[in-house]
């Protein structure tokens, strides 16, 4: 049977990564950005050449009138879905003193991180228990967060707030929706290169060079995607919201 996972934040980096990965492991897949189309084009070139179908969506998460027709849109052209990957994240519009933190970057975090991620699992849990069980074919919600949802960074508080308040609700959703046979996830990435960190790079090369990271050495997207596939793929059956730690060991305490 044909599956269908959503991807957000899919036009670059993780997102990216991931939906090649499903992609890779059989899954055709709705791509979701907002205000990236120049990017969409070779993503679906990319997909479609693994044998899967690619469908490039332009939605801004935060807007939760939109989810709705954005559902029924994958529904009249893949069907049910089975895989939600809430990989849309933003950072700080500026990093600086947290008593200096701006409302417009506090809502930011918080509007995309936090309250479009949530919405958009709410409306896409309640499709597939409308859909009911697949026969063969497990289904899946999996949260990207990251290592600042455990570890603080007083310059981006904001950033690390919204990921927190994203940790708290993948373990809400999964004790939610485990009885109804749906696994729901958490990715943490640590410093993975993407557009995201590249503003950073120069300053976290020195810092893993000075063992920062038990590997020494960036993550890449791919890593996290690795996990995704694993997740989606239903490989991990027994595994309820623990957090899944794909950092090169940044959070493992040492002394």
């Amino acid at each position: 049977m044909r599956r269908t996972a959503i991807v957000t934040g899919a036009s670059r980096g993780i997102g990216r990564a991931s939906a090649l990965a499903l992609a890779e492991e059989g899954f055709d897949v709705a791509a979701v950005a907002w205000r990236d189309a120049q990017h969409f084009d070779a993503l679906i070139a990319d997909v479609e050449a693994l044998g899967r179908r690619c469908k490039a969506f332009d939605l801004d998460i935060r807007d939760r009138s939109a989810h709705a027709p954005f559902l029924d849109s994958v529904q009249r052209q893949f069907g049910d879905v089975h895989c939600l990957v809430n990989n849309a994240g933003v950072s700080v519009l500026e990093r600086g003193d947290l008593l200096e933190v701006g409302e417009e970057s506090y809502d930011r975090c918080f509007g995309v991180n936090t309250r479009g991620t949530f919405f958009l699992t709410q409306a896409v849990a309640c499709r597939m228990l409308a859909c009911g069980a697949p026969a063969g074919a497990p289904r899946s919600v999996i949260f990207v967060t990251s290592s600042n949802a455990v570890a603080a960074s007083v310059e981006r508080g904001e950033y690390c707030m919204s990921k927190s308040a994203l940790h708290m609700a993948a373990r809400l959703y999964a004790l939610r929706l485990a009885p109804e046979g749906i696994g729901v996830y958490e990715v943490q990435p640590g410093l993975i290169l993407t557009g995201m960190t590249a503003p950073s790079k120069a300053r976290y090369d020195g810092l893993i060079a000075q063992g920062m990271t038990a590997q020494a050495r960036w993550g890449l997207p791919e890593d996290v995607a690795r996990v995704i596939r694993t997740m989606a793929a239903g490989l991990l059956p027994y595994t309820v919201a623990q957090e899944v730690r794909v950092d090169g060991g940044l959070l493992i305490q040492r002394f």
